[in-house]
């Protein structure tokens, strides 16, 4: 299953998040996640992991042109001379002819230059150095900054999104500017959200997991969920949420666990800088 952006390529409908996984036991687990079957993979410079994607993707055995590879810019790099060299140290790092996907990490709208990196982005991607663009955790009005200032809708938008933060109103307004949702932390507080009752009772219903239904809800909800697993188990649990499917109480019961305290921590992009 994949959805097709609004320039025309297509990204799966589950990733693989990598933060924290580096170093060669990171590169095996990535690997490994690739031919579990996954073939989106998200990373950022912030991460400093990227030389560990690129390494996973040729020990993998899969085609890079299967494989939807991910990086996004750091705060620090704004101006927009400066995102143009982080790309290309991006794709250094991975030893790759391209990246598939690259986003803007954090708007940092306290610094004020996103719309200088969004342009610069636009003309690498205008290169062919980038094949897809888009943000991370950008706000309406970033959002409808950027578009004005550039003529250029990002492809996706990239924010933190689970059952205790559901993100309503950004996901349609994502929707109606044609942007692709994606889901950071997709299983929030996973170890609160995998013992809540109502999960765990439609987990039952379906002989499923509990990460397995918050999956499911995600791709009903037309976002693309991103989660990291280390071991070859889960990571296989997390791809297997195509065979069965919630229906409309559930969901709904799962989007009414929304809290207004739902952040995983004190990061609103309307405030938070991220270098």
């Amino acid at each position: 299953m994949t959805h097709t952006l609004n320039d025309g390529h297509a990204l799966p409908a589950i990733g693989f998040g990598t933060y924290p996984l580096g170093g060669p036991t990171g590169v095996e687990a990535m690997a490994g996640a690739l031919r579990q079957g996954y073939r989106l993979i998200d990373s950022a410079v912030n991460y400093e992991n990227e030389g560990a994607v690129g390494e996973a993707v040729r020990r993998s055995g899969v085609p890079r042109e299967e494989i939807v590879v991910t990086s996004k810019l750091p705060g620090r790099h704004h101006a927009y001379g400066e995102a143009k060299t982080c790309v290309y140290e991006s794709l250094y790092r991975m030893q790759l002819d391209h990246i598939d996907l690259y986003l803007i990490h954090w708007p940092n709208p306290g610094v004020d230059r996103y719309v200088e990196a969004w342009q610069a982005l636009v003309d690498l991607q205008r290169d062919g150095v980038l094949r897809s663009i888009g943000v991370s955790n950008f706000l309406p009005d970033h959002l409808d900054r950027i578009i004005a200032e550039t003529g250029v809708t990002p492809a996706v938008n990239q924010v933190e999104l689970h059952p205790f933060f559901p993100q309503a109103l950004q996901r349609q307004v994502d929707a109606e500017r044609g942007i692709r949702t994606e889901a950071w932390s997709p299983l929030g507080r996973a170890q609160e959200i995998m013992h809540d009752p109502v999960i765990a009772g439609v987990a039952d219903a379906h002989g499923r997991t509990p990460a397995q239904v918050v999956l499911r809800w995600h791709l009903q909800l037309g976002t693309i969920p991103l989660p990291k697993a280390a071991s070859a188990s889960r990571q296989l649990e997390n791809l297997s949420v195509f065979d069965f499917e919630l229906d409309a109480a559930q969901m709904a019961a799962i989007t009414a666990l929304g809290r207004s305290d739902g952040r995983l921590f004190n990061a609103d992009p309307a405030t938070h800088e991220e270098l």
